[in-house]
């Protein structure tokens, strides 16, 4: 076989599979809210950006032992809305930093939302609960499997933790499975 031969259907073969990585990654990034979950609305986006403390998440590799986790957005010229989580990492004595994308999925009077912080990726982002003087929320993702509870203080309250851990468990999470964020100082 004739090297550029070779080379061309060895192309073919790699942009097929490559290809079909792609098709299959981007089925896999769901975007809309896990079935029988609504977002909030009304939900005002001006009154939701800035800094927000996390309280509580299921565990996930990008976020593993990290501790005083905070995400704070704001708006990007283009009007998408700049999201950038921070957390501190104690094993090595670091913050580390990741900076993502947002876009309303529809509606802009509805908490749901799509995040990207992997270029063309994006992942379901929607505000099941919202304290109505926007204090604290919740947040689940494409499937029971993503869940944060945030707020703009360090702590909640003990009534809202448990209205929060009641409605989560209405949604299908298993709320045994959160993480209670440290938010101490350092």
């Amino acid at each position: 076989m004739h090297i550029g031969s070779w080379i061309k259907g060895f192309s073919r073969q790699c942009l097929s599979g490559w290809g079909l990585a792609l098709l299959l990654g981007l089925s896999a990034c769901s975007t809309a809210p896990p079935q029988g979950v609504s977002a909030v609305s009304p939900f005002e986006l001006q009154r939701y950006l800035g800094t927000w403390h996390e309280i509580a998440r299921l565990d996930h590799r990008f976020e593993r032992g990290l501790s005083r986790v905070s995400a704070n957005y704001s708006l990007n010229a283009d009007g998408s809305v700049k999201v950038l989580n921070r957390g501190y990492n104690a094993e090595k004595k670091a913050w580390s930093d990741a900076e993502g994308r947002a876009l309303f999925i529809g509606d802009t009077n509805t908490g749901s939302l799509k995040v990207s912080f992997f270029g063309p990726f994006y992942g379901g982002y929607h505000v099941i609960a919202l304290d109505p003087d926007y204090r604290w929320a919740m947040v689940i993702g494409p499937d029971q499997s993503y869940l944060w509870i945030l707020a703009r203080d360090k702590q909640i309250p003990a009534g809202v933790r448990e209205r929060l851990m009641a409605q989560a468990t209405s949604a299908g999470v298993d709320t045994q499975a959160l993480i209670w964020v440290d938010q101490s100082p350092l």
